[in-house]
């Protein structure tokens, strides 16, 4: 697969600029079309619902709201633009933000988010975006720690592999980025509760599978014990990798999130971009 269609969260927030850099270096990369796009906040079911919000004492909240929307719409353009990327497009929705990136992120390859930063609460903004994008939009979620500067996101890649399907998604999702790293590092992990153990030596065929596209891989042993989460991470400082690609683990009921907890250790305390898919 190839990445033709990559879709970039658009806010006001300090860490915007980076993930909408990381967004249009990729899609200059793989000469995708990039897509910013920029929620009003209000729910499409609340819209939906009540015609009349459109007059009267909200309707200066509203505009006010879609202010704010192009405003960053007009900051994605421009960014995009200096970091390289061709082919733009500018998405106003009338939604909040995890309907609204969830619902088009069905519609990409590749989705650019930022890990959640408490201590920036702007308004509108979902705490738990990332996880409601990643269980609820059936693609991929490319995460940007609120840390740090990333210049590239697929020079060195640690990838984690326990043989699930949520680990088979990641990794097939990730090839366009595997096939261009320099050094591809298989984190092997214990297969959940239920999965049939390899007939092989574990991570042979997936190793295999990855050298058929290209991919320069080397297999590290089983992280058995412990904080897996926290393992990944180490293993990823070790081997100075910029990109994390590995499976998500959860339920979305209602609004209520429930993460496994080695998705929810690295959603956390993440050090470097994380390619996660459920």
């Amino acid at each position: 697969m190839a990445y033709k269609s990559i879709l970039v969260h658009a806010d006001l927030s300090r860490h915007a600029p980076q993930r909408i850099a990381i967004a249009a270096r990729l899609a200059h990369a793989h000469q995708a079309h990039l897509i910013g796009a920029a929620m009003t906040g209000l729910s499409r079911f609340t819209l939906e619902n009540n015609r009349g919000m459109r007059g009267g004492a909200v309707a200066a909240q509203i505009n006010a709201l879609h202010g704010q929307a192009e405003q960053a719409l007009d900051q994605f353009e421009t960014l995009a633009r200096q970091a390289g990327a061709v082919s733009l497009e500018r998405r106003l929705i009338e939604d909040d933000e995890d309907g609204g990136m969830a619902i088009s992120a069905r519609y990409s390859d590749l989705t650019v988010l930022s890990q959640h930063d408490a201590s920036e609460a702007l308004p509108g903004a979902m705490s738990d975006l990332v996880p409601y994008v990643m269980l609820n939009a059936a693609r991929p979620v490319l995460i940007v720690p609120r840390g740090g500067q990333f210049a590239e996101v697929n020079n060195t890649v640690v990838v984690a592999w326990d043989g699930s399907m949520e680990a088979t998604r990641a990794i097939g999702h990730a090839l366009p980025l595997l096939r261009a790293a320099r050094l591809v590092v298989l984190a092997l992990l214990h297969p959940p509760a239920g999965h049939a153990q390899p007939a092989r030596h574990p991570g042979a065929d997936i190793a295999a599978y990855l050298s058929r596209h290209g991919v320069p891989v080397e297999v590290r042993p089983a992280i058995a014990t412990g904080d897996i989460g926290a393992a990944l991470l180490a293993m990823a400082a070790e081997v100075r990798a910029n990109l994390l690609v590995m499976g998500g683990y959860g339920h979305a009921r209602f609004r209520e999130i429930l993460l496994g907890g080695v998705t929810e250790t690295v959603l956390r305390q993440m050090t470097l971009p994380v390619l996660m898919a459920h």
